[in-house]
């Protein structure tokens, strides 16, 4: 029975994956900005972590690590710096930094989500409460962790690429936090309200 569970886990989480690499690389998952990728794959990393949980949720976050490192490399916008360590100006501080900024902020979503789910059931919240927090706060968490390490570990490049005073990179950053991150929060808790319900009801039945 466990062998079974495993698989039907595994299985689940490479049909996840599918969905995350899918979204990755068409229009619909990395919007092209001016100077930076908004994204919506962050969406079923947040639902995997809900449904299959934090495990899940870590390497599915990965995999969308992973398809923003391999974008900015062979698509690179003026903060691509950041994210892929093959365009770092840094050496090998600077490429651990974009490893950082590209897959270890994204695994944090799947992370964060999933266990606030097991809080959200442990406490019995309403399920679709519990679906829109989640995916509110997900979402928030990429926002807030790629751009919180940008200002802290790539201040002085952002300010070079801006061509801004050192100073006024702060300002920037909370800009593109409110202007991109709370729209796209918003979004998420709606849609991962709208799928995860759905998902939450199959998934049941199915076990």
């Amino acid at each position: 029975m466990k062998t079974k569970k495993d698989t039907k886990w595994m299985v689940s989480v490479a049909l996840m994956a599918a969905i995350v690499i899918l979204l990755a690389n068409t229009p619909l998952g990395m919007i092209q900005l001016p100077i930076i990728k908004a994204t919506t794959v962050h969406i079923p990393v947040i639902i995997g972590g809900i449904l299959l949980g934090p495990m899940a949720g870590a390497i599915l976050g990965g995999v969308f690590g992973i398809c923003s490192l391999i974008s900015n490399t062979t698509a690179p916008t003026l903060l691509s710096f950041a994210f892929s360590p093959f365009l770092s100006t840094t050496g090998i501080p600077g490429m651990c930094k974009a490893i950082w900024v590209s897959v270890g902020c994204r695994i944090l979503i799947g992370v964060v989500a999933g266990w606030l789910w097991i809080l959200f059931t442990k406490i019995k919240m309403k399920p679709i409460l519990g679906l829109i927090i989640t995916g509110f706060v997900g979402s928030m968490t990429n926002t807030v962790c790629v751009m919180g390490s940008i200002y802290f570990l790539f201040a002085a490049q952002y300010a070079a690429a801006k061509d801004v005073a050192l100073s006024a990179v702060f300002g920037l950053v909370m800009a593109t936090v409110t202007a991109s991150g709370i729209p796209e929060a918003i979004a998420a808790a709606i849609l991962v309200a709208a799928i995860g319900k759905a998902l939450l009801r199959f998934f049941r039945r199915s076990n």
